[in-house]
């Protein structure tokens, strides 16, 4: 399966979506702490956003989909389910989401 990085965002392809997941009314996959900017998917029609008990979980139906975000380059996705997650970041004292 792919796997693809946007900045502290980790993108895998997964074969199906869980059962218990829910959709969400938006695409934006993880907000910026320091400049506010959001990585987010576009354009709006081709992809659905879903939250579960394990996580997040994108759907890109359509082709031409794309991760943006103000600071890196596009990232095309093919159409197929995939699941999101921040990169975490580890201190003998805590662990912590990496600041993009």
């Amino acid at each position: 399966m792919k796997q693809f990085r946007h900045g502290d965002v980790i993108i895998q392809q997964i074969e199906r979506l869980p059962e218990a997941a829910d959709a969400l009314p938006h695409l934006i996959l993880a907000h910026g702490e320091l400049t506010g900017h959001a990585h987010r998917v576009a354009p709006p029609g081709g992809a659905k956003l879903f939250r579960s008990p394990q996580g997040l979980f994108l759907e890109i139906r359509a082709d031409g989909v794309s991760v943006v975000h103000e600071e890196h380059a596009r990232i095309p996705l093919p159409q197929g389910v995939y699941r999101v997650w921040r990169q975490r970041e580890y201190s003998p004292e805590e662990i912590r989401i990496v600041r993009d």
